[in-house]
């Protein structure tokens, strides 16, 4: 469902050297599984998912969704992922409902489809009582369940979360989960940035472990934990980056 092969992106700084976000990154993802890619701030993380969603191009490489381009076939690409970030913003003036409605016309959906859709989301994570609250009336939690139902309006095949529990106090942050956990039982294919191990070690199928653009290695926690002799996540982690493992 998801393919990246050799995934390069370089900026320019201020002087105009070239400067590697990511370099020669790979993994795949497939239905029905959580992929993590576990990595510090400034790993390359972000960089590599806004490739995947096509807010930004390769330098060189290769990646697809869904079995399409994510230069090439851009407009395809779009209409079977779903993306959410910790930093997506919501609109102070519209409602929970515009805001969830406004992104399902986004994305070309029906006007009776959509209506359907919308009521089903705001039944499934409980948002009824805010269905009708402007986003500058919201808390945190509920802003987040907001961007939760905006990312899964057009019911896309593959999610794409980025630090979706920043900030977030701990109840929500369990909800956020069980949220993932349910779309991937659903079959979604689901990739999940984050770097915290509780995380990973919770809902994680495979993870990618990313550092300075580049993955160190990747498996299933039972694989790395067998190849690296290291049965504590965070040990196995700091032993990759700092070169021990």
């Amino acid at each position: 469902m998801i393919e990246v092969t050799g995934l390069c992106k370089s900026f320019r700084d201020a002087s105009g050297r070239s400067i590697p976000a990511v370099e020669g990154v790979s993994f795949s993802a497939r239905p029905g599984e959580i992929l993590g890619l576990l990595g510090p701030n400034g790993a390359g993380k972000t960089t590599a998912l806004r490739i995947l969603c096509t807010l930004l191009k390769p330098t060189s490489g290769k990646a697809s969704v869904a079995g399409f381009d994510v230069v090439t076939q851009a407009d395809d690409v779009r209409r079977h992922v779903g993306f959410l970030s910790a930093n997506t913003g919501v609109y102070d003036r519209m409602t929970a409902r515009e805001m969830v409605l406004y992104y399902g016309r986004l994305n070309g959906m029906p006007e009776e489809k959509l209506a359907g859709r919308i009521s089903e989301l705001f039944d499934v994570l409980a948002m009824n009582d805010i269905r009708d609250v402007r986003g500058s009336k919201m808390s945190t939690g509920q802003k987040q369940k907001v961007s939760i139902a905006r990312t899964l309006v057009h019911d896309p095949p593959v999610l794409i979360f980025d630090e979706p529990t920043n900030g977030l106090d701990v109840l929500v942050q369990r909800s956020v989960l069980q949220q993932v956990q349910a779309l991937r039982n659903r079959g979604k294919c689901i990739v999940y940035s984050t770097h915290i191990f509780r995380e990973v070690e919770k809902i994680c199928d495979r993870v990618a472990i990313i550092h300075r653009g580049k993955v160190l290695d990747s498996g299933t926690l039972d694989e790395l934990r067998e190849r690296h002799r290291e049965q504590d996540l965070e040990e196995l982690f700091f032993g990759l980056i700092e070169g021990r493992a």
